[in-house]
């Protein structure tokens, strides 16, 4: 479609009991998804509701999904998702939605408190420690660490749609970085979380999140990790 000519824009405007409203608004190939809706609160609509921060791809806050996939709209080019002149617009899946684009996050959140994914060191000293850049764990890690909390993993994943206590590929991933991780000392309480209903073994390795993650983490990685050691532990008695 040539720059310049109008195209339809469908947003989801409401609650979850909502449903799509066409714009036709003109665009330019430097656009981006987040640019559109923009330019629809701006000057077609001032009631719609969106979310959006840094606009430069490094808060992930203004993730929605375009045509059925989660994306972070302000890196998202217009020529890109263009589908014969329309683009559709939907608050991201697997979450509740508070109104129109803007989804409520808690439960992704909520997900990370159950794989208990805060670091605890396991004494005064190793709350300060550094890890050294050459160490094993430490690589380890720092293949994990990049996340940003943007939820497009836990959108994407098609478990989190069937199965709602299963922590998600975010969680898990945390959860991962701090199994790795000598100076924490949750491990045993973390490995029973990962472990139980919900958690590592209900994973269907389809790698949506690792196909779909702005930083190119593979959280899959992460979680066949998990089920090594959930399945070690086992073995050993101590689940």
């Amino acid at each position: 479609m040539n720059e310049g000519q109008q195209i339809t824009l469908s947003v989801w405007r409401g609650d979850a009991g909502g449903g799509l409203r066409d714009y036709r608004l003109p665009w330019r190939a430097d656009q981006t998804v987040l640019d559109l809706v923009t330019y629809v609160q701006r000057r077609l609509d001032p009631s719609l509701a969106y979310r959006f921060a840094c606009r430069v791809g490094m808060c992930g806050s203004c993730a929605m999904t375009v045509n059925g996939r989660p994306r972070w709209t302000c890196r998202t080019l217009v020529r890109d998702a263009l589908r014969d002149g329309r683009l559709e617009l939907r608050p991201l899946a697997n979450l509740p939605v508070i109104r129109d684009l803007v989804a409520d996050l808690t439960p992704f959140f909520e997900k990370w408190q159950q794989a208990k994914g805060r670091f605890r060191p396991r004494d005064a000293r190793a709350g300060f420690a550094r890890l050294a850049p050459q160490a094993p764990e430490r690589r380890e890690i720092d293949a994990t660490i990049e996340c940003i909390n943007c939820a497009v993993c836990y959108a994407a994943c098609d478990v989190v749609a069937t199965t709602p206590e299963y922590l998600g590929p975010a969680a898990l991933n945390r959860a991962w970085s701090l199994m790795r991780d000598s100076r924490d000392g949750d491990g045993d309480a973390r490995l029973k979380a990962i472990a139980a209903y919900g958690g590592c073994h209900s994973c269907h390795t389809r790698q949506a999140c690792a196909e779909l993650c702005p930083k190119q983490l593979n959280p899959t990685a992460s979680i066949a990790g998990l089920k090594r050691l959930a399945a070690a532990a086992a073995l050993r008695g101590k689940l």
